[in-house]
């Protein structure tokens, strides 16, 4: 991979986006826009000469206008003139057209005029850029010391000046140091002055003073590097008669200059701590500062850097810096954003920083186990078509391992991603080919594994298809005047037409998979554009091959891919232009194709150390191969999980990592692996297991320290312990005293003092003295202590107490503390007898008072607090003389319990013992479980034992009892006052016992307990079952107190195997009531299991013992297998059913009903065993009981069922089951009342639960809603219905579970049809109601003698009144005296025949009708003579009653037949 940084015609490139790169739109909207102006500048010249020079444009165009029309005027008036017209106006278009021939070259030479200058302009500009960039690059280097500091030693009140030198560029920032304090002029103004002027710096000590003596330490940085020097100041003390001062300086106060700051005292009040992050999300780093002086005009500078490199303001990153604070705000992480971020403020006196990692994780892959998106895509030697894109391997601690990568470009301005390469790349270097010069691009990269494909990077930055040669090809020409001229080398090479061959051709990058050539242009070149072209041989084949035939190459580099692995390849490179091909090249060295490089080696021994509670310092040794590495990823694994997490996501180049975010009190162990561009290498061995604790330093400063006692000679002195004990066990403590205004300090202790209450002896009385003191450990002595307030050596005498100390807190949860103190050392007159605990909030005056009475204890727990805020907290101690001294104030306590807050828990261990227990992962090797009852500390080992093991402890109650209750608390020293406490009460210790007592004086599980079964035969069996037993295991049975042995009477057996123990009684009576009891031994462990059969329990077994006995003995005849039940067929058949067993050919059976047997056609069949009584159609008058039998000469079976009450209402349920799915949906079907919905069913009766709805209403059967059915329809009807009876109808039939439904829409057209329907109905019936009929008196055969009188007679209805008409032989009966016909009353019509004959025989009809119809009826009426037998006569066809609709009009008058009158 090259290794040339982006030229800085790249970094200062505008990248447009599409609309603006074509160089030739552009050049032609200018050309256009200067010619439209030309010419207008033309046409006005023009116009003014024309009139002297003295007419204006507007006069210029009148004029011209009242010309045209004058010549139109000459035109009409003569024709003579036209051809010489003509003539004119050929002549104006053609010194028309010549003049804007003018224009156009005269606008077209000043476009180019312009553009050359603006061309040169830019050249020049980016030569002298170029130009000031390599000397950038020649002078920059890191700081050197030319001159060091010397050490100096003067006396008190001389100033003293203390001189180096540095160069480097850029140019160094010095800062001051004094025993590696920074030096602040304006902390003490006029006491220090820092100079800089040419490289020399300065720093001056005005009137020094004993404390000046110190390490004087001058540190000089740039981007660089960073050195120092240090010197020693010594100063003097005069004493005695020695000179106060040296000779010439006289003891003459001199006036201070005016203060003049040079140096910002900068504060950090909040730091960003080790932060992380996943990509995507956003983020701000933000630091809260505190700059003293605060200088509107000189404010310090705010730098951002990560992993030392300056961040500038992009679109993923925006620093800020105002307002207090200094953010750096991340719109969109991507693991390119991870790494170690340090704050500079910089000053004109110095640099303060502060540093922090930030971890950024892959976000959640697309496709599951795809792997994370690869980072840090780069663009290398870009061209005019041809670009190298590099980006780093993503770690795959969980997912596959990545096979390849796909590259994406895109141009700018668009958002059109194109994927570069077909095929997946190995490496992670691709040269991408195919750009347009010109053109601004953006690449990403995706990751590919046997999963899929990973997110894609981060884009790069753009970069510009642009040949870098272009600018080597300038020369600047020097003129007098300082003025220069830029112009292209190829204006001296003079006229060259076919280009030369290219020189230098060679491999700058080989892969397995590619090749790329590079070359330098062909000199001399000629000013046309060049395109170059490519041609390969196998080495020993002797023919070559063109190898970008198809597409021309414009930039000196080619990357050629297809190449067979294994062979060696010979290369030429060709130039050409628009004159001819140049002569090849000279032929490269073989190249084969093959990786530059291997994939590294896995780094060397792995070791894991303590850094802090939750991280570790991890180093490794750097691999035997190390070529082109990216960096190292490093691996972590709880110890036993084997499960690996990644603790870096983007590669870190040195080998020492801080591994953040683990648990503290967790082992892990540690791997690490190198990756370059080919790939990833092995797994480095395991680190060995490690423990995430702090490190080992040495002790924070002890504080709080406070006068105890003083009886005027010596002081008692107490002080709390270190905030941090610096991970190990604190040895003792050294205390130093000196007297107020002193400035020397004095031992007080030559050897360390483990208790942290001292008395200092030899003291002066009513003297002031104050202390400091410094703690220890392992690791050395700590910082010393702010030095205590000023005490007085007094002798104390007041008879109220001294002051309780060594206030401190535990238990700190979300509304309560418990504070803990020691009792005063100086105790007054008498002895103390409580204390009283006072709280107030931190800003707070008012002191609150927590119980108005004294606590004995020292100790209290402090309730009712408001989570969230912070309290202090004193104590006052009483005895029989008053309240004493209070105590100090303590330190602010923030009321809230933190995250994972563990408790203690009680438990039994499984050798039966009571105890405690607590766990803590945050400690230390120097942290100690401090177990207390009633916060006292535990010491009576006799009834305690403390166990502790790692981060877990136990305390274990030996001698368990009553005096064991209280409560009890454990405190981890060395913690962030990690602490629980744990009430015992009587129940918890009650339980605990038990559950000792159990453990220590094991029981035989049992599985079950003692419990009875009946059998069969009436037998009673008494069992239960063990856990286990083993082959020796004991057991016996014992009724009311008395053991009973195995008998026939008594079954006693024991299966080993399955634990169970039973007895057998074979008969169970009256005198077996009492208490069954089975005790077991198996070696120590015993049980027993009682069961209690007394009073109704007793008779509930004795009756189930005597009723299966009775069924056993019924069962040895005929009997039945099932008794009598009842089903329901799918054809709505009510079955009766039970099934027999048994039986023989002998056996009879028998069905009877309420005593009556029931004949059936058919025989039951026996040998089916289920028989069966239909019942067809179930009604009420079907209710009753119903009997079988079973009989031979074994015995009587028999059973009966009640079908009435329940039962049918459950058959009819059972009915409405099966009818209810058969149930059709409703029908419309009219009558001439209203409308009827109907429901086809299978069954139905009026038992069934039917229910009507209308819309969402109930209906009830009335007048209105008439609500019926028959066997097999159930309806609905509504009488004469109106328009409020539209809408939704619904059938429901419940069947005791499910409501079967049926609905129904009447409404719309199917409403308007029913109805319709409904008034032709009506229509119809009223007409049948009130049409003409005879409602009887006529036979249907009249057998007559002759000579005798025939009166036919019936009554006719009608409304209105019918007409009657008579008829014989189907023809109109013609009246006359022979012939009489009748009508009385409207109703009563006869037809007498006087003297019949012969000839009357025949058939005669009456014809009754009106305007609603009528109906004809036949008479056959038989004459016979005197002598002659009466003849039977039948009436002929086709009936007696004939139907006669109505007429829609009147017939003619002329047809009418004789009517008969009313009388």
């Amino acid at each position: 991979m090259s290794s040339k940084r982006v030229p800085f015609y790249q970094k200062r490139h505008k990248h447009f986006d599409q609309s603006y790169r074509n160089i030739e739109t552009r050049y032609l909207l200018q050309e256009y826009a200067a010619r439209k102006a030309a010419s207008r500048q033309a046409i006005s010249y023009q116009t003014s000469s024309s009139l002297g020079k003295t007419t204006c444009r507007l006069c210029a165009r009148r004029f011209h206008g009242s010309s045209e029309e004058e010549s139109q005027e000459h035109q009409k008036r003569s024709l003579e003139q036209t051809s010489h017209v003509s003539e004119q106006r050929r002549i104006r278009f053609a010194t028309e057209l010549s003049s804007l021939e003018q224009e156009i070259r005269t606008a077209r030479l000043h476009a180019r005029e312009e553009l050359d200058k603006v061309s040169i302009q830019r050249m020049v500009a980016e030569k002298m850029a170029l130009e000031r960039y390599a000397v950038e690059e020649t002078i920059s280097r890191a700081p050197e010391i030319l001159v060091r500091l010397r050490s100096h030693t003067v006396w008190e009140k001389m100033a003293v000046k203390l001189f180096f030198t540095v160069q480097g560029f850029p140019t160094p920032v010095v800062q001051w140091y004094k025993n590696e304090e920074l030096i602040t002029p304006a902390s003490e103004p006029g006491k220090y002055r820092i100079e800089s002027k040419y490289g020399v710096h300065v720093l001056e000590i005005n009137r020094s003073s004993y404390d000046d003596t110190a390490t004087y330490t001058a540190v000089a940085t740039n981007v660089h590097g960073q050195v120092s020097t240090n010197a020693a100041v010594i100063v003097r003390r005069y004493r005695g008669d020695e000179e106060p001062y040296p000779g010439g300086v006289l003891p003459i106060r001199l006036p201070l200059p005016d203060v003049c700051f040079t140096h910002f005292d900068v504060q950090f009040l909040e730091r960003f701590g080790v932060t992380f992050g996943m990509e995507g999300e956003t983020l701000v780093l933000r630091c809260g500062l505190l700059v003293t002086p605060e200088l509107t005009r000189l404010r310090p500078r705010a730098e951002w850097y990560r992993d030392d490199v300056l961040i500038k303001e992009t679109k993923w990153t925006k620093p800020y810096f105002g307002e207090g604070q200094a953010t750096l705000s991340f719109g969109h992480l991507n693991k390119d954003d991870e790494g170690l971020y340090t704050l500079r403020i910089v000053t004109r006196g110095g640099v303060n920083e502060y540093s922090a990692f930030l971890f950024v994780r892959d976000a959640d892959a697309l496709v599951i186990g795809a792997p994370g998106a690869p980072m840090d895509a780069k663009c290398h030697d870009a061209n005019r078509d041809y670009v190298i894109v590099t980006w780093k391997p993503p770690n795959t601690t969980h997912e596959a391992p990545v096979i390849g990568y796909f590259v994406d470009r895109c141009e700018v301005g668009t958002e059109n991603w194109i994927q570069c390469n077909d095929a997946p790349v190995k490496i992670c270097i691709y040269p991408v080919t195919g750009l347009f010069e010109g053109r601004s691009y953006v690449f990403r990269v995706r990751a590919v594994n046997q999963a899929g494909i990973s997110r894609p990077s981060r884009i790069s930055e753009a970069v510009a298809a642009l040949d870098p040669v272009d600018l080597e090809r300038l020369q600047t020409i020097h003129l007098d005047g300082g003025k220069q001229i830029v112009i292209y080398q190829d204006d001296l090479e003079g006229e060259v037409k076919i280009p030369g061959p290219p020189t230098n051709v060679h491999a700058s990058e080989t892969s397995k998979t590619y090749v790329v050539l590079s070359w330098d242009p062909p000199v001399p070149r000629g000013k046309e554009p060049l395109s170059y072209f490519i041609e390969k041989s196998v080495v020993g084949s002797g023919s070559w091959q063109r190898v970008n035939d198809q597409v021309a190459v414009r930039s000196p580099r080619y990357a050629v891919f297809d190449l067979a692995q294994g062979k060696s390849y010979v290369f030429r490179v060709l130039s050409a232009n628009k004159y001819g091909i140049s002569d090849p090249s000279e032929i490269t060295p073989p190249i084969q194709a093959q990786d530059s490089i291997v994939v590294p080696s896995a780094p060397g021994r792995i070791v894991a150390t303590r850094n802090t509670r939750t991280s570790v310092i991890v180093q490794w040794d750097k691999p035997k191969h190390e070529e082109d590495l990216f960096g190292y990823y490093i691996d972590c694994s709880v110890v036993g999980s084997n499960r690996w997490e990644p603790c870096n996501h983007k590669p870190v180049k040195y080998t020492r990592f801080a591994v953040h975010g683990l648990e503290t009190g967790e082992k892990y162990i540690f791997r690490v692996k190198a990756a370059n561009a080919v790939g990833m290498s092995e797994n480095s061995q395991e680190s060995e297991p490690i423990t995430v604790q702090a490190a080992l330093t040495c002790p924070s400063y002890p504080y709080g320290i406070t006068l105890l006692n003083c009886d005027g000679q010596s002081m008692t002195i107490g002080w709390k312990l270190p905030r941090y004990s610096g991970g190990s066990n604190i040895l003792g403590y050294y205390i130093d005293r000196r007297e107020a205004h002193h400035h020397n300090w004095h031992e007080v202790n030559s050897s360390l003092t483990k208790e942290r209450i001292y008395t200092v002896e030899d003291l002066t009385e009513n003297a002031y003295y104050e202390f400091k003191i410094a703690a220890a450990n392992i690791a050395g002595i700590g910082q010393a202590s702010e030095p205590s307030d000023h005490f007085r050596c007094e002798a104390w005498t007041m008879p109220e107490p001294g002051p309780p100390y060594d206030l401190t807190f535990c238990e700190v949860r979300n509304t309560s503390l418990v504070i803990l103190w020691k009792a005063p050392v100086y105790i007054g007159s008498s002895p103390v007898s409580g204390y009283f605990v006072d709280y107030k909030h931190e800003e707070g005056e008012e002191w609150i008072t927590f119980s108005e009475k004294p606590t004995s204890h020292r100790y209290l727990k402090v309730t009712e607090l408001e989570e969230g805020n912070t309290y202090v907290f004193r104590v006052r101690p009483v005895n029989d003389a008053g309240i004493g001294k209070a105590s100090d104030v303590s330190e602010a306590v923030l009321v809230q319990a933190k995250p994972d807050t563990k408790e203690i828990s009680s438990g039994v261990d499984e050798e039966g013992n009571i105890y405690l227990s607590f766990d803590c992962k945050e400690i230390t090797d120097a942290s100690h479980f401090t177990w207390a009852k009633f916060y006292e500390e535990i010491e009576d080992h006799e009834k305690f034992k403390v166990e502790t093991i790692g981060d877990h402890s136990k305390l274990y109650f030996l001698k368990p009892d009553k005096d064991d209750l209280g409560t009890y608390s454990v405190a981890v020293s060395d913690t962030d006052g990690v602490s629980s406490s744990y009430i015992m009460d009587e129940e918890e210790l009650e339980r605990l016992m038990t559950l000792s007592h159990e453990i220590r004086n094991p029981t035989i599980p049992l599985k079950a307990e003692l419990a009875y079964e009946i059998l069969d035969r009436g037998q009673v069996r008494f069992w239960l079952q063990a856990e286990s037993l083993s082959a020796e295991a004991s057991y016996r049975f014992v009724i009311n107190d008395t053991e009973v042995a195995d008998s026939d009477t008594h079954r006693i057996k024991c299966d080993h195997s399955t634990g169970v123990i039973e007895m057998v009684m074979d008969r169970f009576t009256i005198e077996n009531e009492g208490t069954y009891t089975v005790q077991i031994h198996d070696g120590k462990a015993k049980n027993q299991s009682s069961l209690v059969l007394i009073g109704d329990a007793f008779k509930a077994v004795l009756a189930e013992a005597e009723f299966q006995r009775r069924e056993y003995l019924r069962k040895q005849g005929p009997h039945f297998l099932e008794y009598l039940y009842w089903d329901v067929s799918e054809e709505c058949e009510v079955l009766l059913l039970c099934k027999v067993a048994n039986t023989k050919k002998e056996t009879a059976f028998k069905w009877f009903r309420d005593g009556a047997g029931i004949e059936l056609e058919e025989l039951p069949d026996l040998q089916k065993e289920l028989l069966c009584l239909t019942i067809p159609r179930l009604s009420k008058k079907e209710q009753g009981e119903y009997k079988a039998t079973l009989t031979d000469d074994r015995g009587q079976d028999v059973s009966t069922l009640d079908v009435s009450g329940k039962v049918y209402d459950d058959m009819i349920l059972g009915l409405s089951r099966v009818s209810g799915k058969s149930a059709s949906e409703l029908k419309i079907h009219c009558t001439p009342e209203g409308i009827r919905l109907q429901c086809f069913l299978k069954y139905y009766t009026e038992e069934m639960k039917v229910s009507w709805y209308h819309k969402e209403s109930k209906i009830s059967s009335s007048e209105k809603m008439r609500i019926g059915g028959s066997e097999e329809i159930a309806w609905m009807q509504i009488c004469e219905p109106t328009e409020k009876d539209k809408g939704k109808y619904t059938f429901e039939l419940f069947d005791g579970k499910d409501a079967h439904k049926r609905t129904i829409d009447l409404s719309g057209q199917a409403y308007d049809d029913a109805y319709a329907e409904f008034q032709r109905l009506k229509a119809a019936a009223f007409a049948e109601k009130n049409r003409g009929k005879v409602i009887g008196g006529l036979p249907d055969v009249v057998t007559i003698m002759e000579g005798k009188t025939l009166n036919l007679t019936c009554t006719v209805f009608g409304n209105p009144d019918p007409e009657v008409v008579w008829f014989k032989n189907e023809k109109l009966l013609e009246l006359n005296d022979h012939y009489v016909v009748t009508l009385e009353q409207g109703k009563y019509a006869s037809l007498i025949i006087k003297g019949v004959s012969s000839e009357d025989s025949g058939k005669y009809s009456i014809n009754v009708k009106n305007k609603y119809g009528g109906e004809m009826v036949d008479v056959t009426v038989s004459v016979y003579k005197h002598g002659e037998e009466m003849p039977d006569v039948k009436p002929t066809a086709p009936g007696k009653t004939r139907l006669i609709p109505a007429d829609p009009a009147q017939e003619p008058a002329a047809s009418k037949p004789a009517k008969s009158g009313r009388k």
